[in-house]
């Protein structure tokens, strides 16, 4: 009885996580934060990030036999 009770109850929490992180629980003020409102201490601590580029690697020849 008590391991269907817990079983429940997880999987409800779990249901319940889903729902905020979708952010389908906005109506009633849970919301979680933005992507632009997470973690804004990282963001100012970065250092010239219009330098950061992305360059795609070159093609590697065909391996040998």
């Amino acid at each position: 009885m008590k391991l269907r009770l817990a079983l429940i109850v997880l999987l409800l929490a779990n249901a319940g996580y889903f729902l905020w992180a979708r952010g389908d629980l906005v109506g009633f003020g849970l919301a979680p934060a933005g992507l632009n409102e997470r973690e804004p201490q990282r963001l100012a601590r970065q250092i010239r990030p219009e330098w950061l580029q992305i360059r795609k690697e070159p093609k590697a020849s065909a391996p040998a036999p």
